[in-house]
C-alpha cells in the first residue's frame, strides 16, 4: 500500500520527467539555480511591512511616540527598492534560462522529426506537428519556469509571513494555517479534472493550425473553386470545438478560485472575531493584531487566485510528459545493430516475394518479384493506385516491407546503414519539394561541397542553362517558399540538377513528367535522359512513349506483377495488359 502511495505521488508530480529534463538543465544549472535562489529574498521581504507594523502601531498609535520609529518608513522604502531590483533580475534569468532550455529541447525534437518514418507524416497533420514539436516545448519550459518563479516567490513569502503570524500570536497562527490548508486542498484534484480536456484541446489547437497551413498552401484551389464558404465552415466548426473545450476547462477548474476565496474570507472573519477577544483579554497588543492581520491578508490574497496559476503549472507538466514521450520514441525505420555500409554496386537489385501494407490487413503489394541488373532501366506501368510508387519507395526504405526481401548485391536493404543506402539513391518525384532560398541553394542540396564547375555541369545536364541566363541574378535568384515563383518544368529541372549533383548510381523517377505540358515535358525528358546515362534507373511513367527504350517494363495491377518484358515483347502479346494500355494511349 505504501509503495502504491509513493507511485501515485511520483505520477502526480511527474518526478520522473523532472529527472529526464536534468541533462538539458545541466549546461545552464548555475543561472537556473540563481534564478530560484533570488526568489527567496523576494518572497521573504513581503514580511518586512507586516512585521514593522507591530512596533509602529504599539509605539506611535498607542504610546504616541514617533521618535523611536522614524526609521520604519525608510526601511520599507529601501526593502521595496531592493525587492524590485531582485524581481527584475529573477525575471531576466528565468527568461534566459527558459528559452535556452526550450531551444535545446527543440533541437532534439527537430532531429527526431527529421528521422521520423514516412508513415508518421502520412498520419500526422502539419498542425499537430507544430503543436507537439514546438508549442508544447514553449509551454513545458517557459510556462513552467514562469510559474515556478511565481510559486517559489510565494512559497518563501508565505513562510516568512507565517513566521510573522506565529511571532504575533501562536493561537491565531494555528487557526490561520488550518484555513490555509483547507483553501489549498482543491488543488489536489486539478490534474485529474483537466487531463482529458487538455488532450482534446491540444488536438483541436493542432486542427486550427492545420486550417491556416492548408489555406496558405491551397490558396489557389480555394480561389479557383470558390471554396471560401466551405473552408470557413470547417474553420468555424473547429473553433467552436475549441471554444466548448475552453468552457469545459472553466467548468472543471473555475470554481476553485471562488471556493478558495470563500474559505480565505471565512478564515479572516474567524481571525478578526478571535483576535478581538484576545485584545480585550490583553493576550495580544493592538499592534500585534494589526501586524497579524496585515501578514494574514498578504498571505491569503495570492491564495485566492493561485488555482488558475496551479492549473497552468499542471498544463506545463503535462506538456513535459508529451515532449518526453516524443524524445523517448524510436523511429520505426532505423539501422540494425550490425548494419554495414553499402559499397559500390556490382551486380543487381532483387525484389523477392515482397509483400507490403500501409494498414494492417489491407495488402498493397503481393509477392512482387523482379531483378534489375546494374545499368538497366526498369519501368513500372499499370492502373492508378496499383502500387507502382509504393514499390520504388521501398528501395530507399521510406517504408519497410511486411515480408520477403529487397536485396542489393545479395544483401537485404534492412541490413545496410540507412544513410549509406540513401546516399546511393537519387529520387526525382512528380511534385518535387523546393526549399525557400535561391536556385543555387536547392541544387547544392545534392552535394553541399560541389565546386562551381560541378554545379554548372549539373545545370547544363538538366537543361537549365537558358533559364538561368534569363534571370538577372542567375543561380542566386530567389524562388519563394516551395518554389512558388517557378513553373512546373523549372521545378523539375532544378530537382534533376540536384540529382545530377548527388551523382548516385541508382535513380528513381516517380512520374517526373506527368504534371507537365508537352513543351515542358520535352525539355524535362531530355534532362531525364541525361540523368539516366550509366545509372540503374527505376522509372514510373504515365506516358508509355517515354519508356520504349527501357530494359524491362513491369506491368503492376492491383499490387501484383501481371507482365514483364521489353517494349516489343509486351506489344507482341495480343491480349496483354501492356498492349491494351499502349493502344488506349494511341487512341
Amino acid at each position: 500500500m505504501f509503495k502504491n502511495l509513493i507511485n501515485k505521488f511520483n505520477s502526480l508530480y511527474t518526478v520522473q520527467n523532472y529527472r529526464k529534463i536534468m541533462p538539458y538543465v545541466k549546461p545552464y544549472w548555475f543561472r537556473g539555480l540563481l534564478s530560484v535562489l533570488i526568489t527567496i529574498p523576494i518572497g521573504s521581504m513581503d514580511a518586512v511591512i507586516a512585521w514593522s507594523l507591530r512596533p509602529y502601531m504599539d509605539i506611535v498609535m498607542v504610546e504616541q511616540n514617533t521618535a523611536s520609529t522614524s526609521y520604519i518608513p525608510v526601511l520599507i522604502i529601501v526593502f521595496s527598492c531592493f525587492q524590485s531590483l531582485l524581481n527584475y533580475a529573477a525575471t531576466y534569468l528565468n527568461t534566459w534560462f527558459g528559452r535556452k532550455l526550450a531551444n535545446d529541447v527543440k533541437y532534439d525534437l527537430f532531429k527526431k522529426l527529421m528521422h521520423k518514418e514516412a508513415s508518421f507524416f502520412d498520419n500526422t497533420s502539419s498542425g499537430e506537428v507544430m503543436m507537439r514539436f514546438n508549442a508544447d516545448v514553449d509551454l513545458a519550459c517557459n510556462g513552467l519556469l514562469v510559474n515556478m518563479k511565481l510559486f517559489t516567490t510565494r512559497l518563501f513569502s508565505s513562510l516568512s509571513l507565517i513566521g510573522v503570524l506565529i511571532y504575533n500570536s501562536w493561537q491565531l497562527a494555528i487557526v490561520a494555517i488550518i484555513v490555509l490548508l483547507g483553501a489549498l486542498f482543491p488543488l489536489t484534484t486539478v490534474r485529474r479534472r483537466i487531463k482529458k480536456i487538455m488532450d482534446k484541446t491540444i488536438f483541436s489547437g493542432a486542427a486550427v493550425m492545420t486550417h491556416f497551413n492548408e489555406t496558405f498552401a491551397g490558396n489557389r484551389i480555394i480561389a479557383s473553386y470558390n471554396l471560401y464558404d466551405y473552408q470557413f465552415r470547417k474553420f468555424k466548426d473547429t473553433l467552436t470545438s475549441v471554444f466548448k473545450l475552453g468552457i469545459k476547462m472553466v467548468q472543471r477548474t473555475g470554481m476553485m478560485s471562488p471556493l478558495m476565496h470563500f474559505v480565505v474570507s471565512l478564515g479572516i472573519a474567524i481571525i478578526i472575531w478571535l483576535g478581538s477577544y484576545l485584545i480585550v483579554t490583553k493576550q495580544i497588543t493592538p499592534g500585534a493584531f494589526v501586524s497579524f492581520i496585515t501578514a494574514l491578508i498578504m498571505l491569503y490574497n495570492p491564495i485566492k487566485s493561485i488555482g488558475n496559476n496551479f492549473t497552468n503549472v499542471q498544463m506545463s507538466v503535462m506538456a513535459i510528459e508529451r515532449v518526453f514521450s516524443i524524445l523517448e520514441s524510436q523511429p520505426k525505420i532505423q539501422n540494425k545493430k550490425n548494419a554495414k555500409p553499402l559499397e559500390k554496386l556490382k551486380k543487381n537489385i532483387v525484389f523477392k516475394d515482397v509483400d507490403f501494407e500501409y494498414i494492417k490487413g489491407h495488402p498493397i503489394l503481393k509477392k512482387i518479384n523482379f531483378e534489375a541488373k546494374i545499368g538497366e532501366t526498369i519501368a513500372f506501368v499499370g492502373n492508378s493506385g496499383g502500387g507502382k510508387s509504393t514499390i520504388v519507395s521501398l528501395l530507399p526504405r521510406f517504408y519497410d516491407i511486411k515480408s520477403g526481401s529487397i536485396m542489393i548485391d545479395g544483401t537485404d536493404v534492412r541490413d545496410l546503414e540507412l544513410n549509406s543506402l540513401r546516399d546511393h539513391i537519387a529520387v526525382v518525384f512528380q511534385d518535387n519539394f523546393l526549399f525557400a532560398g535561391t536556385i543555387r541553394d536547392n541544387i547544392l542540396l545534392g552535394n553541399e561541397n560541389a565546386t562551381e564547375a560541378e554545379v554548372m555541369q549539373a545545370v547544363k545536364s538538366a537543361c537549365l542553362e537558358d533559364f538561368i541566363k534569363s534571370l538577372d541574378k542567375g543561380l542566386d535568384s530567389e524562388i519563394g517558399e516551395r518554389g512558388v515563383l517557378l513553373s512546373g518544368g523549372q521545378k523539375q529541372r532544378i530537382a534533376i540538377a540536384r540529382a545530377f549533383l548527388k551523382n548516385a548510381p541508382i535513380v528513381i523517377l516517380d512520374e517526373a513528367t506527368s504534371a507537365l505540358d508537352n513543351k515542358s515535358e520535352a525539355i524535362v525528358q531530355k534532362a531525364i535522359n541525361n540523368l539516366m546515362e550509366d545509372r540503374t534507373v527505376f522509372v514510373i511513367a504515365h506516358r508509355l512513349s517515354t519508356i520504349r527504350n527501357a530494359t524491362k517494363i513491369i506491368v503492376i495491377n492491383n499490387g501484383e506483377v501481371v507482365e514483364e518484358g521489353n517494349h516489343e515483347e509486351l506489344l507482341a502479346k495480343e491480349n496483354g495488359a501492356y498492349a491494351a494500355l499502349y493502344k488506349m494511349q494511341l487512341k
